[in-house]
């Protein structure tokens, strides 16, 4: 009597076989996350710089000393396209008055804090 010989996977094995893929989708997942947040983040910081840069600019065009009330729409005209930048987690942001810095509206779940040496 001939016995054949069959190849192929056990259920068991392709079980393996799945929860490994999983893992690994997990792992790429999780980096894939965190790393979209810091790049919001740092985009963000980035607006808020931009921001803080064009009221110095009107401040001194206008001769207004630290503590003055910022007018947006007037900031916005040293700012390029005339507009308020755009948060990309979707937060707003507060111009504050000269001498401070911008804020913006996202506290959570990274903060987008501009000043006070976190860049």
């Amino acid at each position: 009597m001939r016995t054949s010989k069959q190849f192929g996977f056990t259920g068991f094995e392709i079980l393996i076989i799945v929860a490994i893929v999983a893992l690994i989708a997990a792992i790429v997942m999780s980096s894939f996350i965190r790393g979209r947040n810091t790049s919001c983040q740092n985009a963000c910081i980035g607006n808020m710089r931009i921001i803080d840069a064009g009221k110095e600019q009107w401040a001194m065009a206008n001769k207004l000393t630290d503590g003055c009330p910022v007018v947006a729409a007037s900031v916005n005209q040293y700012l390029k396209g005339n507009t308020t930048p755009i948060c990309p987690a979707g937060g707003t942001y507060t111009y504050e008055n000269i001498g401070s810095q911008p804020e913006c509206s996202i506290t959570t779940p990274t903060s987008h804090i501009f000043g006070g040496g976190r860049y």
